[in-house]
This record gives structure tokens, C-alpha cells and sequence, in this order.
């Protein structure tokens, strides 16, 4: 029941920012991101808190309807009624997702199937089967929700270095099939030769739809993948966090948006104790990455959580794909397994 309740809520905000962004002039291509004019965000609305915090935003179940017997129930009109729609609409969109709520998303690459169940399936086969986990999920969660996602590769570490890039036509259908479903799309950039910020700037124009959040992968901030585990310091990450946040602000867009970082050797992020987490529209979360046996996952995360400083972490795990040399879980951990993980994570990915 909680898991089509929050599909209804998304799908309300999905309908509503592709109502506003198909009126706005330029809106149709995700390269060019629609955008009020100068000076449309005030000033003192960007210096005030935009970070609604967890359970501010739930009804309070007791309160009543009924009008008091003897008198004519209020009803508003239409105008009226859709003021209150829009106040409540952007209300959500300052809730965090993670507030309230755990993300299951399938991880991969859509043309490839050694990288990742997304690559093994079309979107409405995955669709379906990723609704089936979520659904394992919100019944282990107690009262939090759950919400599916794509974890898109969009930027691919290839030899030297150089990167291979999604087609922005390929990013905009997979993210308008998520919309229409209220499932959110993780695009994940692996860094490669370039530094960090180009990385960032590289994304940011798809933060134009609500449901896009990004992701930074340091095993691949290499010259030499599958040779070498790369690296990223807890300065790239904080700038790659202003970059969005300022982006978000600039342009008027709407929510709290998620910056996934990949961990799972001590020196894929360097100063690690620095890394922030208090910015007012960014929130990283901090994944444990890499297969193995349940021991070995437990002991790895139990390294990641030690980074008190980034209190959101999320859970990658492997399906056995067949492929030589691929790795995988073994036996791969259940919902209850991976939920009473010390801090339960929030994110929690299937490649």
C-alpha cells in the first residue's frame, strides 16, 4: 500500500514539472534545459533553507474532515483548489527522497549486457521486475516507503582513459519512461582522464527533469581501467556538490537532488573525513560497491560506515551474470539481510 501511495505522489510531481516544462520555450531537448528568465529567483528565496527535513510533510492522520453539523462544508474553487495543489507539489519537491523513503534501482548500461541487468532487458521487462523488488523491499522496511530507479552508466571509462557517452536521445527515453512510472534515473559518470568538475558539468543539464539524480564512480578516474582502482579526494566531491547545487539555483529547479559516490577500497576516496554533507540541495550518498561472499559485503560496509560525516549510505549488489571473469554475489543477500545492515541503507543497487 505505501509503495502505491508514493508511486502516486511521483507520478503527480512527474505530470506536473512535464506540464511546466513542455510550456516553457526551449524545453523539448535535454541539452537545452529550460530557465527563467534573469533575476526570476529572487534573491532572498536563494538565501533562505530549501531542505524540508524527514516526516515535516506527513498528514496528521487524526485530522478530521467533517464539517461540524449544522454548518455548510467550505469548498473552494477551482483556482483556489489548484493553488493548494501546486503549494502541496512543491512542498514534496523540498522533502528529501531519502526522508522517508529507500530507493531500489537496477544499475547497467543499455547496449551492454556484461555491465548490468539494464543492459539484459528492455524497459518495461525491467520495469516490472524491478517493481517486484521493490515490493520486497517496502515489505521489510517497516513504515518507510520504497521508490524504483534506473542507475544509468552514461559516462564509460575506456582505455586511456578517454569516455564513451550515452546519446542524449537514449537519456531522454529512458528518463521519460521513469517519469511516467515514478521511478527515479541515476546517471553515473566514470570519470575517466577528465578531472571531476568536467565530469559534473557534463551532467548537470539533465537535472532539468525532477527525477534525475547523479552519480561519481572513482574505481574508474583512471588511465588504465580494469588495470588500476582509481581515486577522488574529498574536495572534488564538495565542489562537484557546489556545482549542483549552484546549477539548481541558477536555473530555478526544483528539489533535493542525490549525488551517489562508490566506495570500496580505502583510497577510491582520499580525505574522506572531509567530505560535506550539509549542503541545502545536495545530499551525497556514500555506496558500498564491490561482490563477494556476505561476509566479506558486511565487512566492507562496516568500513564505509565509518565515515560518520556522510550519514547516507547505499548497498550495491551483484547478480550472477555468467560472463568470464564477471564477478557476483554468492549467495546474494535478501531484503531483511541487507536492511539490518548498521546504518540501513537508503540506496540500494542490483548489477
Amino acid at each position: 500500500m505505501r509503495f502505491q501511495l508514493l508511486r502516486t505522489a511521483l507520478l503527480s510531481l512527474a505530470a506536473a514539472a512535464a506540464a511546466a516544462a513542455a510550456s516553457a520555450e526551449g524545453a523539448t531537448s535535454l541539452g537545452d534545459p529550460a530557465r527563467p528568465a534573469p533575476g526570476a529567483v529572487p534573491e532572498a528565496a536563494r538565501a533562505e533553507p530549501y531542505r524540508l527535513f524527514p516526516r515535516a510533510y506527513r498528514p496528521d492522520p487524526a485530522a478530521g474532515t467533517d464539517a461540524p453539523a449544522g454548518m455548510v462544508a467550505w469548498v473552494p474553487d477551482e483556482a483556489e483548489a489548484e493553488a493548494a495543489r501546486a503549494a502541496e507539489r512543491a512542498q514534496r519537491l523540498r522533502v528529501p527522497v531519502p526522508a522517508n523513503t529507500d530507493i531500489v534501482s537496477f544499475y547497467g548500461h543499455p547496449s551492454s549486457k556484461r555491465m548490468g541487468i539494464l543492459g539484459e532487458y528492455p524497459k518495461d521487462k525491467l520495469a516490472g521486475l524491478l517493481s517486484g523488488y521493490a515490493q520486497l523491499f517496502d515489505a521489510a522496511n517497516g513504515d518507510r516507503d520504497v521508490v524504483p530507479a534506473f542507475h544509468l552508466i552514461y559516462g564509460t571509462c575506456w582505455p586511456e582513459g578517454e569516455i564513451g557517452y550515452l546519446s542524449s536521445a537514449v537519456v531522454d527515453e529512458y528518463v521519460r519512461f521513469a517519469a511516467e512510472r515514478g521511478m527515479l534515473v541515476f546517471l553515473d559518470h566514470q570519470i575517466g582522464k577528465y578531472t571531476v568538475e568536467e565530469s559534473v558539468r557534463r551532467l548537470l543539464p539533465f537535472l532539468r527533469y525532477p527525477n534525475v539524480h547523479l552519480a561519481l564512480d572513482p574505481e574508474w578516474r583512471t588511465l588504465s581501467p580494469m588495470k588500476e582502482i582509481g581515486s577522488v579526494t574529498a574536495g572534488e566531491i564538495n565542489r562537484a556538490q557546489e556545482l549542483i547545487q549552484a546549477y539548481l539555483v541558477e536555473h530555478g529547479l526544483p528539489g533535493v537532488r542525490m549525488l551517489v559516490v562508490h566506495q570500496f577500497t580505502e583510497k577510491m576516496i582520499q580525505d574522506r573525513s572531509r567530505v560535506r554533507a550539509d549542503l541545502d540541495r545536495v545530499l551525497p550518498v556514500h555506496v558500498m560497491d564491490g561482490f563477494g561472499n556476505p561476509a566479506l559485503k558486511r565487512n566492507s560496509y562496516a568500513q564505509n560506515a565509518k565515515a560518520g560525516n556522510l550519514p547516507l549510505k547505499g548497498f550495491k549488489l551483484f547478480f550472477k551474470s555468467g560472463y568470464p571473469g564477471a564477478g557476483f554475489d554468492e549467495p546474494l543477500m535478501t531484503p531483511r539481510e541487507v536492511l539490518g545492515l548498521a546504518p540501513a541503507p537508503v540506496l540500494i543497487m542490483y548489477q
